[in-house]
């Protein structure tokens, strides 16, 4: 049986990068998934290509710093499939590269408000129906800089980590209702995103941090998701787990 057979799950963010990936693994191990992304072209991109291959999705548009659509694509998740087993919280943004001192306010407000509030906003909304359901599985997606630095980003670093520690209580406090909660913090990840940013050059230096000496591949994240959300890690929960090729490690 597929790792994820029967089961019903939530992926924001799907329309690219990490996020599509993670949709993809969901449907290929037998789940149902719904694709949440502020872009209707993308989102539906991916859907299509999960039944392409066989698998059963569709698309919900969402602007996942808003409380109201994150509601909303948990009702919808639940009209459509009647539950909500798996939830990945994915979307997110770097904003804009500036020493702290100089950060414009709304560009913090921004970021903390995709990064941090709307995972929390979809937490929220997603142990709800899970405590409905009587359990679940939820991955946030944070990111290396959820432990170190990321000189220039000081948003992007809080927000990252706040969301480590958002996943830390929700495991705690719901660890005997039989929903799980951890996340993840993928290093530099070859996506568009870091192809359309960086050169040649770029990409090689930023390659070189990590020990491995490579970009990750949002497969190789998508894998990991996928364990944390099935039951192969039923007795893992609060836990923060970095992929990121040896990077943090030196």
């Amino acid at each position: 049986m597929a790792l994820l057979e029967n089961k019903v799950a939530f992926v924001s963010g799907g329309g690219s990068g990490i996020g599509r990936a993670v949709a993809e693994a969901y449907a290929r191990e037998g789940a149902k998934v719904v694709v949440s992304d502020i872009n209707v072209e993308h989102g539906e991109e991916t859907v299509k290509t999960i039944k392409e291959k066989g698998g059963e999705a569709f698309f919900v548009k969402g602007d996942s710093s808003s409380a109201i659509d994150n509601k909303h694509m948990v009702e919808v998740t639940v009209s459509k499939y009647g539950r909500l087993d798996i939830a990945c919280n994915n979307a997110g943004m770097g904003g804009p590269a500036k020493p702290t001192g100089e950060y414009e306010p709304e560009a913090w407000d921004k970021v903390i408000a995709l990064n941090l509030n709307g995972v929390f906003y979809a937490c929220r909304y997603q142990l709800e129906q899970m405590e409905k359901n009587g359990g679940g599985s939820i991955v946030n997606i944070a990111s290396i800089h959820g432990q170190v630095a990321a000189p220039l980003s000081p948003a992007y670093t809080a927000s990252k980590h706040a969301v480590v520690g958002l996943t830390k209580n929700i495991a705690v406090e719901y660890a005997q209702k039989n929903i799980r909660c951890n996340a993840v913090g993928p290093g530099y990840i070859e996506t568009a995103l870091l192809k359309d940013n960086l050169n040649k050059d770029m990409m090689q230096a930023v390659a070189s941090k990590s020990a491995m000496n490579r970009l990750g591949t949002a497969e190789e994240i998508a894998e990991l998701v996928t364990f944390l959300s099935s039951e192969k890690s039923s007795f893992t929960t609060g836990s923060y787990i970095i992929a990121d090729g040896g990077y943090t490690a030196v």
